[in-house]
């Protein structure tokens, strides 16, 4: 790759982090290609010379998100510990993405609502390998005799539900903090499983 190709690479990487905080501060409704343009000191133009359009800049913020809670997934699920620590980290780890990145985050859940054609069964295929990395570390559980759980796809959907549950009540201003959160539910989710 060329220094102007990396330069590129790097300018439409900082332009999908900037879309990140204003989406996340002002909703995927709400927030303007200005937004973040002016996020960015660009004017929109700029922007558009990056990105065809709005859709096109949230797909490519979407991938970059869910492109590095996989890459985070993986190592974990590579790591030489138990199963239960893997799934303890990987729950805490999908805990912070859902709650630092929730406007981002929560289209995983139904991208038909707000993507075309052109990037549902991509974003769907790459949603389907995050959950399966899950699948991974139960079934690995289960043939190391860690997990104790006949129904695995179902407790799969149960912690990606509740933890995916969280981007509707949590609050930074609430009883617990982030982390003491992630804790309460990497215990409670884990004895489902043994």
């Amino acid at each position: 790759m060329s220094l102007r190709e990396r330069k590129a690479a790097r300018k439409k990487e900082d332009i999908l982090r900037s879309a990140s905080l204003v989406i996340s501060r002002q909703g995927f409704h709400n927030a303007t290609m200005e937004d973040i343009a002016a996020e960015l000191l660009m004017t929109k133009g700029s922007l558009y010379y990056y990105f065809k359009n709005k859709e096109e800049l949230l797909y490519r913020c979407h991938d970059l998100i869910l492109s590095d809670a996989m890459d985070k997934l993986e190592s974990i699920y590579l790591e030489k510990i138990s199963s239960t620590e893997k799934i303890k980290k990987a729950i805490k780890v999908h805990l912070d993405i859902a709650i630092r990145e929730k406007e981002i985050f929560n289209l995983i859940v139904k991208p038909e609502q707000l993507f075309s054609e052109a990037h549902i069964e991509s974003i769907i295929s790459k949603r389907d390998k995050y959950s399966g990395i899950f699948d991974e570390i139960i079934n690995q559980g289960v043939e190391k005799g860690e997990f104790i759980i006949k129904q695995k796809k179902m407790a799969r959907m149960i912690i990606l539900g509740a933890t995916n549950w969280i981007q509707v009540w949590y609050s930074p201003e609430g009883d617990f903090s982030k982390e003491e959160i992630e804790e309460i539910y990497a215990e409670y989710l884990l004895k489902m499983l043994v």
